[in-house]
């Protein structure tokens, strides 16, 4: 039941299972599709409520159902100045170098409520929205995307940064032009929504394309200690399961893969191939750590780990893409 201050209704605060996507292999082409750039961040909703004297309240939750608010004081601040009775869907990212950084999100997810001030001013998030499900606590999810996509735009132009609508381009030919560019600038793929469709949390509705050279990959091992691993040991879902040797991790990923590393398992040494090295001993894992790499092919084959899929960001049902 509503308190007097609130807006919101049960179903529209947290936890909140928001619309998911399905990987597909070419870009989705047909009458009133709509097209947006699929940012390298994590997945977030916002939800701008009143609460008691009217004071403004705001939750960020992470696509796991869990409340992150502290670990984003910047977005928190930032959510304020929307009006009472709004929930948003959308993407965290943080821009370096003129380039999202998937590991600058990561730690800034990971951050305690007491260094979270402290790297909000090194890494300042941005929030890329792509959804509006609630309005003046009025439940907008049964309405046509068209219809929510015209009102997010309204309500975010005049905010501007860090909260911003994602771009979106009806014209099927931009969508496939953004798709080769943008990855330079950390855009990882395309989302396509029909125009007509409403929201559904949980339910894979939306069409999500992305660059082929990023796989899903099981880690199975490390090369150095585990309390600092140098590279993983990954075998590719999709591929013959042999056991690669990844790339030497950024420091970032090592220190995540410190903190992540299922145990080792009491077996014997494992052997994998490195590109450039050959064949070489590795500590074998217990299953359960998954790592998005990237396979390039040169002279020598080269795996390189992206990112680390943590428990609190992977969806229940984990076969299949979900935007965020």
């Amino acid at each position: 039941m509503n308190t007097p201050h609130r807006l919101l209704p049960p179903a529209l605060r947290p936890p909140l299972r928001p619309a998911l996507a399905v990987s597909v292999s070419s870009l989705p082409r047909g009458a009133d599709l709509a097209y947006e750039p699929k940012f390298d961040g994590h997945r977030m909703l916002v939800f701008r409520d009143s609460g008691p004297g009217g004071a403004p309240e705001v939750l960020l939750q992470a696509r796991s159902g869990r409340i992150v608010t502290a670990a984003f004081p910047d977005l928190a601040a930032a959510a304020r100045r929307l009006p009472p009775g709004t929930v948003l869907d959308g993407e965290v990212v943080v821009w370096r170098d003129g380039r999202t950084d998937f590991a600058a999100v990561q730690k800034r997810a990971m951050a305690t409520a007491q260094h979270a001030p402290e790297l909000a001013r090194s890494l300042p998030a941005s929030y890329a929205a792509f959804d509006l499900l609630a309005e003046a606590g009025t439940d907008l999810r049964a309405r046509a995307y068209r219809y929510r996509r015209e009102r997010l735009v309204a309500l975010l132009e005049p905010l501007g940064p860090p909260l911003q609508a994602v771009p979106m381009t009806l014209d099927a030919e931009e969508a496939a032009a953004w798709y080769e560019a943008l990855p330079a600038i950390g855009v990882e793929g395309l989302v396509a929504k029909h125009l007509g469709r409403t929201y559904r949390s949980g339910a894979r509705t939306w069409q999500k394309l992305r660059h082929t050279t990023l796989r899903d990959a099981a880690v199975t091992g490390h090369t150095g200690p585990a309390t600092g691993p140098r590279a993983l040991v990954v075998v590719l879902r999709g591929g013959d399961g042999t056991p690669v040797v990844s790339a030497p991790l950024s420091p970032a990923l090592r220190a995540q893969a410190a903190a992540a590393l299922p145990p080792g398992t009491a077996g014997p040494e494992g052997r994998a191939t490195a590109a450039g090295l050959g064949e070489i001993g590795y500590r074998p894992l217990e299953p359960g750590l998954v790592a998005e790499v990237e396979v390039r092919t040169t002279r020598h084959a080269t795996v390189t780990v992206v990112r680390l899929r943590l428990p609190q960001d992977t969806d229940t049902d984990a076969g299949a893409d979900g935007e965020g």
